[in-house]
């Protein structure tokens, strides 16, 4: 039987204002006989939720020998110094490069991303590969170029930490990303490949999918709770 286990720690959603992004991305927990190891650090308006969360757990950052970045966008990694130095850093080649030169009309690679990840131990990835047998990353490009998923052999099933290159159900749906910085083949070949690997997705802006009779759904719900001062 599988050792590995996951949570979501801090929950995403993909609300959007007339011209920008609310939108957080779900941060995911995973634990094995190797340790934990996290899924994409957020940006500063989930920074303290990922300091509560993990603390909720007995953790602080510098517990978390590892983190697996899904692509190199502001929401997904600018809490990244929350981490001591010596965390090992995966992220895959072809998105280390990307952010080098992103597309131009691509706003969301965060100012010398690169030159920070520099400072970590950077592990840059090349093609499919495993943690361990039960963990195993793989390309996932469309939204863009270098963006990776994760494939989880756990109690509950097959399980893929998609993040965005399945961003929502409508992208499940349409086989197509918004936002797309690669192509739209790409994407779509990548979200009908996640799609027929996973009993479980879990998308990079929407709560936890599963199929039922050959398709996803899901049964919890989206909150967001806003206090004005």
């Amino acid at each position: 039987m599988s050792d590995v286990s996951y949570e979501i720690i801090v929950k995403g959603n993909n609300l959007r204002l007339k011209t920008g992004y609310l939108a957080m991305t779900n941060l995911t927990l995973i634990q094995s006989n190797q340790g934990p190891l996290l899924v994409d650090v957020g940006h500063t308006v989930n920074r303290q939720a990922l300091v509560a969360e993990l603390e909720a757990r007995g953790l602080a950052p510098a517990d978390v020998p590892r983190i697996f970045l899904s692509h190199l966008h502001v929401d997904h990694v600018l809490n990244i110094d929350l981490f001591p130095y010596s965390t090992e850093i995966f992220v895959s080649r072809a998105e280390y490069e990307y952010a080098a030169n992103p597309h131009p009309e691509d706003p969301w690679i965060p100012w010398m991303v690169r030159e920070q990840l520099a400072k970590y131990k950077l592990r840059l990835l090349d093609g499919p590969g495993e943690f361990q047998d039960e963990i195993r990353y793989l390309p996932a490009p469309g939204h863009t170029p270098g963006c990776y998923a994760l494939l989880l052999k756990t109690p509950e099933g097959n399980v893929v930490v998609a993040q965005d290159a399945i961003k929502f159900p409508k992208e499940a749906l349409n086989k197509r990303v918004d936002h797309s910085f690669d192509t739209q083949e790409r994407a779509a070949e990548t979200i009908r490949h996640l799609l027929s690997l996973g009993d479980r997705i879990i998308p990079g802006h929407f709560m936890e999918m599963y199929k039922r009779d050959g398709t996803f759904t899901w049964d919890d719900v989206m909150e967001l709770p806003i206090i004005m001062r």
